[in-house]
């Protein structure tokens, strides 16, 4: 029998999870659709089945992926749980079996050891295929239609973990991709991978870290891969006594490893700095005197993860600003120099993937902090503009109650400058208990939606998505 949900910060209100799957062909809309919007929305989030076993975490919901098709100014929708290995097995016993990350201590004796995706995270389109991704499996296909399971895309087994973030260059259209943990749980070795347009592995290599880290994201510029290794370290010698799995070691400082993209992991250079966390660049670049430019969303302690004995690092929950880092791989230095871009709070940002690997200008976010409690949470978390030449920020904010997802850019044409387009999102309306698919022009962010399709359901609190540009 299904057991309730606990009460916990994470899973009520917009967290909530949502009990069903559901298609509908005709979402009601307000405001006008553009005409030349055609594509879909994919956005993935977690969303656990059951009720957990023990402890939980924001970050160990099964998967659920939400599709919106846009066509002809109409709007059809589609969800559905990612059927992973864990979710099918759960799923036939009525009832959770495996703890969060996997942690014995809450795993039921006859499944330890079971290994599966729970692809919770994001959710891509590359080499003619859809992959739900998390940062500990290899990417879980599901069809781009339906949503249903086509199972591992591991490479013929030679792909073990992958991160949730791939970086597809827009001009070569690899996936440049990497996978912490690399050798086993907890372990410090890290692969990069890269994977060609056509979907074929084109590169696997393997190089140590300092030590083991949760590694959430990196960035890529047309000579550089960006490989930011943080103190939110992994023991399994911690999960095994019960204590955090993942805990925050600032002594263990920062160590970013910067890797040619046309030469190999032998290559790398180690770049050293303070202790810090970063879940989500916006994008990095070569600039013409050959240094490396990276734009963070940086938090000053990695949120939402203890000390090892447990004790929370900060009384408040830090936020994330935006900062730029600069490298020079050249110079002699093993530090690297930041300024401040924003001062805002913010989470999720996004560019035109035309520039990604690329100077850009334009940048996106949500505007708010997603991983505070319930005690300190803003009522209401709004979208970005940040014009990164004049560092001028235009922000929206819905009402009271209601909260923006990740904004993803989508190119008015081909052939469209930089920042020409819309934003699409998702808008939890908290007095409905229901969720909206909005649409905005991209360069007037703080006029607010331009559409809104309509759902009668929440979409909960999720983490990314991508746009696949037309029919299905």
């Amino acid at each position: 029998m299904a057991k309730a949900f606990p009460d916990h910060p994470f899973l009520r209100g917009y967290y909530a999870p949502l009990h069903m799957e559901c298609d509908a062909d005709h979402l009601p809309i307000t405001g006008e659709m553009p005409k030349e919007l055609c594509g879909t929305l994919y956005r993935n989030g977690p969303n656990p089945q059951f009720a957990p076993r023990g402890f939980y975490h924001w970050f160990a919901g099964d998967g659920m992926l939400h599709a919106f098709h846009v066509e002809d100014g109409r709007v059809s929708y589609r969800n559905r749980w990612v059927r992973t290995p864990k979710w099918e097995l759960e799923n036939k016993a009525g009832e959770a079996l495996i703890g969060a990350f996997g942690n014995p201590m809450w795993t039921d004796q006859k499944h330890w050891g079971f290994d599966s995706t729970i692809a919770n995270t994001n959710v891509v389109w590359h080499g003619d295929r859809l992959l739900a991704l998390e940062e500990a499996h290899a990417p879980f296909e599901v069809d781009a239609k339906t949503l249903m399971p086509k199972g591992y895309r591991d490479w013929d087994g030679k792909v073990g973990r992958f991160t949730a973030h791939p970086k597809i260059d827009p001009h070569t259209g690899d996936m440049v991709a990497f996978a912490y943990s690399a050798a086993g749980r907890f372990t410090s070795e890290i692969d990069i991978i890269i994977v060609g347009a056509d979907g074929a592995l084109k590169r696997k290599e393997r190089f140590n870290a300092p030590y083991s880290s949760m590694i959430h994201d990196f960035v890529v510029t047309e000579r550089w891969i960006i490989l930011p290794v943080f103190p939110l370290t992994g023991s399994m010698e911690r999960a095994m006594k019960g204590q955090p799995a993942f805990a925050w070691e600032p002594d263990k400082g920062t160590h970013v490893a910067l890797i040619p993209r046309d030469g190999t992991v032998a290559d790398v250079k180690w770049i050293t700095g303070d202790a810090c966390y970063v879940f989500h660049p916006l994008n990095a670049y070569d600039s013409a005197d050959g240094k490396i430019v990276c734009d963070m969303m940086k938090y000053p302690v990695a949120p939402l993860f203890p000390l090892p004995d447990g004790s929370m690092p900060t009384k408040h929950s830090p936020q994330a600003t935006l900062v730029r880092w600069i490298f020079d791989p050249a110079g002699n230095s093993n530090a690297y120099r930041e300024e401040q871009i924003d001062n805002h709070p913010g989470e999720f940002p996004r560019l035109d993937e035309r520039f990604a690997c690329l100077p850009n200008r334009h940048g996106y976010f949500q505007a708010g902090v997603p991983t505070e409690t319930d005690g300190e949470r803003e009522k209401r978390s709004g979208l970005a503009h940040i014009d990164l030449a004049t560092r001028k920020v235009l922000h929206w904010q819905p009402p009271n109650g209601d909260y923006c997802g990740e904004p993803i850019f989508v190119p008015r044409g081909e052939a469209a400058a930089e920042g020409d387009g819309w934003l699409v999102t998702t808008i939890y309306r908290g007095a409905e208990n229901r969720s909206d698919l909005a649409v905005f022009d991209a360069s007037g962010v703080d006029k607010g939606p331009i559409a809104l399709a309509h759902l009668s359901h929440r979409v909960p609190a999720g983490f990314h998505g991508n746009w696949r540009p037309g029919t299905l």
